[in-house]
C-alpha cells in the first residue's frame, strides 16, 4: 500500500496551499466551479432546511449560496487562511456560524437536516472516512439530506479518488443499521454528485 494513502491530509498542507494562492483551486473564478456548484443547489430537494452542516468550507463561495437556503449554517474548514475570506465574503449573512474544525477527529455535537460534504472525502484516509460517514449519519436528522460532491479524477496525491468516496456512501445504503436511502445521482467527466435522505 502506498503510505501516503493510508493517512488523511493534514492541516498543514492546506494551510501551505492558501498561503501559496489565496483560492488554490480558483473556486472564485473557474467556469467549471460555477457550474457545479449551481448543479449542487439545483440537487437540494428542499426550499429551506433548518439547519445545515457544510464540511470544508473553503473560502466561502459555496457557503454564501447555501446560506441562502438554510435558517443556521455551520460551515467549518481546517485553514484559517481559507476561512478568514469565506467570513469576508459572507459578511453580509447573519445566519452562519463559522468554526476551525478537523473532520472527523472534531464534529458538531448538533443535529442537522443537511450535511454537505463538497470535495474534501478524498483527501481523507479509508479509516477517517469510515469515521466522518458514521458521525454525519448520527448527526443527520431523520429525513434530513446528505449531499455529497467530489471532483472523479484519480490525483495520486489524495488518498482516495472521488468515485471511492461516493461508492463508500452509496455502499451504506444496503446496511439495515444505516437508514440511508439513494436519492439522486449525478456524474459528468469531471465530478459526481450523490444525494441521501436518511430514512
Amino acid at each position: 500500500m502506498n503510505p501516503a494513502k493510508s493517512q488523511s491530509l493534514t492541516t498543514d498542507f492546506f494551510e501551505a496551499l492558501y498561503q501559496k494562492d489565496p483560492d488554490p483551486w480558483q473556486f472564485a473564478t473557474s467556469e467549471y466551479e460555477a457550474q457545479k456548484y449551481a448543479a449542487t443547489m439545483a440537487a437540494l430537494p428542499r426550499d429551506r432546511y433548518q439547519s445545515g452542516f457544510e464540511i470544508g468550507g473553503s473560502i466561502g463561495i459555496l457557503t454564501e449560496q447555501l446560506a441562502s437556503k438554510c435558517q443556521k449554517l455551520l460551515s467549518v474548514d481546517v485553514s484559517t487562511i481559507a476561512q478568514e475570506q469565506a467570513i469576508t465574503r459572507c459578511a453580509h449573512r447573519d445566519n452562519i456560524d463559522f468554526q476551525l474544525m478537523s473532520v472527523p477527529q472534531q464534529f458538531s455535537p448538533t443535529d442537522f437536516d443537511l450535511i454537505v460534504l463538497s470535495e474534501v472525502g478524498y483527501y481523507w484516509c479509508w479509516e477517517d472516512l469510515r469515521i466522518a460517514q458514521n458521525l454525519m449519519l448520527d448527526r443527520l436528522q431523520s429525513s434530513g439530506h446528505l449531499l455529497i460532491v467530489h471532483w472523479i479524477a484519480d490525483a495520486r496525491i489524495l488518498p482516495l479518488t472521488g468515485d471511492e468516496v461516493h461508492d463508500a456512501f452509496i455502499a451504506l445504503t444496503t446496511s439495515q443499521s444505516h437508514r440511508l436511502k439513494h436519492l439522486t445521482s449525478l456524474t459528468n467527466p469531471q465530478y459526481r454528485l450523490d444525494l441521501f435522505e436518511k430514512i
